[in-house]
């Protein structure tokens, strides 16, 4: 018998970021929220080995090695085993690959909740986030699933209850935007400050959330935009929809958003965004965040 697990994208809402630390990392502060139906499926059925397919739109884009974050957090887990442990994994891949919305993270995410229920090794939430601290800054965060706040280099998740509901529609260029080169184009560029955390005001009202979002942006699209352009006309034409409240680009990019007050209103900005982007390849989806 095999078990889905859903892994959705992530988002963030807000990522200011301070200037690097002696180890080369970033200090961040951002509010993140997740899709609803939008993201990957982890498809899990217990197995003597462990065995990595991939399929779906982006499928054949990932690697089935040891690099991949799935088969390493399956062989985190693992390697706590007190018997011998395996599993055939399928990654239902829907979400576009290094495209700032958390893909691999969430992944092995999905991936170290569902070992853990079918292999019953009974792991807290916090030691599931440790472990997938050391994968990435970005897995944590996808463990809880839930509307949040990343500080530290990303690795330190609070829980933010009550966070308004938006419609989102989600628009990526189909060109790669590796996190590595982003960052490097953001210190060169000389943009990160010393970085203070904010206090989160009252999210619980869609005016209240765009009130915030509008004072705390996301420091790295000018770098993200120098490498990738494409960004710059998405935004464009996200602004430009009908109704919506919000345009900003996610994470390191190059995946962009739009905010609208309803998922209907998120199915029409969406129409519009890829009529408006009728002349390139462009991957857009519609969905609400929580």
């Amino acid at each position: 018998m095999s078990v889905r697990f859903f892994a959705p994208a992530k988002i963030n809402l807000s990522l200011r970021v301070g200037a690097p630390l002696p180890n080369g990392r970033h200090p961040l502060d951002s509010l993140v929220a997740f899709t609803l139906r939008v993201g990957d499926h982890i498809i899990l059925q217990a197995s003597d080995d462990l065995k990595l397919a991939s399929e779906g739109p982006f499928g054949a884009d990932v690697g089935a090695d040891a690099d991949n974050l799935v088969m390493r957090a399956a062989q985190g887990l693992q390697a706590l085993g007190a018997r011998p442990l395996g599993a055939n994994i399928t990654l239902v891949k829907n979400l576009p690959l290094a495209s700032g919305i958390g893909g691999g993270s969430a992944d092995a995410a999905a991936t170290l909740i569902g070992l853990n229920e079918i292999w019953n090794l009974g792991l807290s939430v916090a030691h599931l986030q440790a472990l997938g601290g050391k994968l990435g800054a970005d897995v944590p965060a996808c463990i809880l699933g839930t509307p949040l706040r990343m500080t530290g280099t990303g690795e330190d998740t609070a829980a933010v209850s009550g966070m308004a509901e938006m419609g989102i529609v989600l628009v990526n260029p189909l060109i790669s935007c590796p996190t590595s080169p982003v960052y490097h184009s953001f210190d060169q560029m000389g943009a990160g400050r010393a970085l203070s955390v904010m206090t989160l005001p009252d999210v619980s009202t869609q005016d209240a959330l765009l009130e915030f979002l509008r004072a705390t942006p996301n420091d790295l699209e000018p770098a993200a935009i120098a490498l990738v352009p494409e960004i710059a006309p998405m935004l464009n034409a996200i602004a430009s929809s009908p109704n919506v409240l919000l345009a900003r680009m996610s994470g390191s990019g190059a995946t962009c958003f739009g905010l609208y007050a309803s998922l209907a209103d998120a199915h029409i900005g969406a129409l519009a965004i890829k009529q408006a982007l009728a002349f390139a390849p462009i991957w857009v989806e519609a969905d609400m965040i929580n």
